[in-house]
């Protein structure tokens, strides 16, 4: 496993294809970061579907309806920065409102600049891009592919 440099910064997104490490950017989007952590550490995420992946763009999730329809019930404030939407960003879903972003987030496959600076960028996918990769496709998709377990490092410990 990549070497962690701030467990209490760094996502264990444990998927039906596999681990992927995410490297979190609290720098960057201070408020997304702290509700994502608070929602891993609440279990938020166990058991959700990956409901909208687009070939060559990304891979959403983060609706407990599994549709992209629902959230936690707590919209977040943008936090748009300059960060790069690249191979393994991972950014805030939204609706039309800039300030609508909730639960839901997706990592990118591929260079989408024109997300740039529209979306919340709050990490990056340090370890397990190949796992994202395998992802089933599809909008809606069929028999999704889902979270199994989403922690911080530090909660996780070396038992991994």
């Amino acid at each position: 496993m990549t070497d962690i440099k701030d467990p209490e910064n760094t996502l264990i997104l444990e998927t039906t294809q596999g681990r992927v490490v995410i490297e979190m950017r609290p720098d960057l989007a201070p408020n997304h970061v702290a509700r994502i952590k608070q929602l891993a550490r609440e279990k938020f995420y166990d058991g959700i579907v990956f409901h909208r992946v687009i070939e060559g763009f990304m891979a959403q999730t983060g609706c407990p309806n599994g549709t992209g329809t629902g959230g936690s019930g707590q919209k977040l404030a943008a936090e748009f920065n300059a960060e790069p939407h690249v191979r393994g960003t991972t950014s805030m879903a939204r609706a039309a409102s800039p300030n609508s972003a909730d639960s839901q987030f997706f990592i990118c496959f591929d260079d989408s600049s024109f997300l740039d600076r529209q979306y919340t960028v709050w990490g990056k996918v340090i370890e397990g891009m190949e796992n994202v990769d395998k992802i089933k496709r599809g909008e809606p998709v069929s028999d999704p592919d889902k979270i199994v377990s989403l922690r911080l490092a530090a909660d996780v410990g070396s038992t991994g």
